[in-house]
């Protein structure tokens, strides 16, 4: 691959690292906390973590560690969607390594969790390690969606790790890969296995976080670059003055994302699926949201603005959330029948007698092309895909349906004219922010001086991230302490729990503090391009989110 100009001043960027981690290889000392519990679940979690439940947090300190400088085989994972910065990762874990013990080696299952099962590997060498360092993408060993759930798969995963005569498995995820590697951890225990597992917190949704990991990776990049975006946008509709755009963005179980874009940009509505579920409202009553901000613009003589809409939006609308439960049940019940029929008036029809009558007359009642996104190719659980169905561009057809009503009636004299968005893929592989470069590396690093160190059960943890890098605190978190029970495919297992926008959260309630303000005037904020080189108030500066999180003005 042909490089950039950018990328090849990027490949010298020197991240910085916590002052724990800063000195000598041999300086690094482990201070360890109390036993830790989870939050809720303790006694199903203690029955299935029976060897690593309870472990104590982890610090690292300044100290004597002969530990460090053992000659180390460690297996690397990059495991579920991109993030920016993973390579990152990668790097400081591969670095860590090598500043311990020249001889130890790194190897990099390839494309994902199947990488492990079926031992397809990559000895990763610091040529290869130099052409990824400070890049977006997962591209230098690949990623993938592969699950360990089956004792067919937690045994050839323990059989690759033991004729690559590996100390520790590394996976880098998010919450549902880190529930993996707690699960693997447990079992290779289980089997008498001295083989380490480490997790590194990563997804651009940002819902893998708490008191102890403050912000997964990539989160800071992701949001920057959707800011950009819809900055531009903002700058083109206050230019034209004559577009509304609607946009979606990432986050299907989590509005984190669509929150801190709109404290960046300051949109004229922004759509929260957490307060959408939270206050039960109907798709009619956010319809309502948006056309009164609309109407009242127009009052101004402003017939444009910006919507911001979380991507899994339609399952927290109640009907919504029934019709697609509805739909998922009556399909899967008849899977093979439905399949044969590719009208969407005959699908129609044939869901007419098997669903609610409500539940047929929202699906009934949406734009053609919308309604038969809820009903094309089931994922492989047998659920509807709804990253798939364009939300943004079913809410434009239903304001629009509105206006033009109010219209009829005089309640609405302005203009409407509206273009719809998906940025999505967009963020998930740029080049990663002097944040995220440097939050990525400290995790690797400290993910090789929790192997060393001989633990596992453990996700690698960097907290105090508003603060310059030197004054981190790095360490690690217990899987075990992060988990609850969920209900998942007809059964209760073990899972990290998501993290989810909080109603008396402080980013929350910055926002609903201007956004009636926003809903009205044009008080567009654009950030622009994400900045590598400057002073550290522009170029290494923590998302909003982060900030108010831990107190900060904005």
């Amino acid at each position: 691959m042909d490089i950039s100009a950018l990328q090849k001043v990027r490949y010298g960027y020197k991240p910085k690292l916590p002052a724990s981690l800063s000195g000598s290889i041999g300086d690094i000392a482990i201070e360890t906390g109390a036993a830790t519990e989870a939050a809720v679940d303790r006694d199903k979690l203690k029955d299935i973590f029976k060897l690593s439940y309870g472990k104590p947090l982890v610090t690292f300190t300044g100290g004597k560690n002969d530990k460090l400088s053992r000659e180390l085989k460690v297996g690397v994972i990059l495991s579920g969607g991109q993030a920016p910065g993973g390579h990152n990762v990668i790097a400081g874990l591969y670095d860590g390594l090598k500043s311990g013990n020249a001889q130890s080696t790194l190897y990099g299952f390839l494309n994902g969790p199947s990488g492990l099962i079926n031992n397809k590997t990559a000895i990763l060498t610091g040529e290869i390690i130099d052409t990824y360092r400070n890049t977006g993408g997962f591209d230098i060993i690949g990623s993938g969606r592969t699950k360990i759930e089956t004792p067919q798969q937690f045994a050839a995963s323990l059989e690759t790790a033991k004729k690559l005569a590996l100390n520790a498995v590394v996976i880098i995820g998010g919450d549902d890969s880190n529930t993996n590697a707690a699960l693997l951890a447990e079992y290779f225990l289980e089997q008498g296995s001295d083989i380490q597992v480490i997790g590194c917190p990563k997804t651009i949704d940002g819902d893998l976080k708490n008191e102890y990991i403050e912000a997964s990776f990539g989160f800071d990049t992701a949001c920057k670059t959707y800011g950009e975006l819809i900055g531009n946008l903002m700058r083109d509709a206050n230019s034209s003055k004559k577009y509304w755009h609607f946009i979606k963005l990432m986050g299907r179980a989590a509005s984190h994302i669509t929150l801190e874009c709109a404290l960046q940009t300051q949109p004229n509505v922004c759509l929260i699926s957490e307060e959408i579920e939270h206050r039960q409202y109907s798709l009619d009553t956010v319809v309502d949201m948006i056309c009164d901000s609309i109407i009242k613009r127009a009052e101004n003589g402003s017939n444009f603005g910006i919507v911001l809409i979380p991507e899994g939006l339609v399952e927290f609308i109640p009907e919504i959330k029934h019709l697609i439960d509805e739909l998922n049940d009556t399909i899967a019940r008849d899977e093979e029948t439905f399949s044969n029929i590719t009208s969407f008036i005959d699908q129609l029809y044939w869901l007419s007698s098997r669903i609610s009558e409500s539940s047929y007359r929202l699906l009934e009642s949406l734009p053609p092309d919308i309604g038969r996104e809820f009903l094309m190719d089931r994922d492989p659980h047998g659920n509807v895909q709804v990253s798939r169905i364009e939300t943004e561009k079913l809410l434009v057809g239903t304001v629009e349906k509105k206006l033009q009503i109010l219209k009829a009636a005089g309640a609405y004299k302005g203009k409407f004219s509206a273009l719809a968005h998906f940025f999505g893929y967009e963020g998930r592989c740029a080049f990663p922010s002097n944040f995220d470069s440097d939050y990525c590396y400290s995790l690797g690093y400290s993910a090789f001086v929790l192997i060393a160190s001989g633990l596992t059960g453990y996700l690698s943890s960097v907290r105090n991230l508003t603060a310059p890098a030197h004054q981190w605190i790095a360490g690690g978190v217990p899987l075990t302490m992060l988990m609850n029970i969920e209900h998942r495919h007809g059964a209760q297992k073990p899972v990290i729990k998501k993290a989810l926008v909080e109603m008396d959260g402080s980013p929350f309630r910055a926002f609903t503090a201007m956004r009636d303000t926003w809903a009205l005037e044009t008080c567009f904020r654009v950030p622009g391009a994400i900045q590598y080189f400057g002073p550290p108030e522009v170029c290494d500066e923590p998302t909003y989110t982060l900030k108010l999180e831990q107190g900060k003005q904005i």
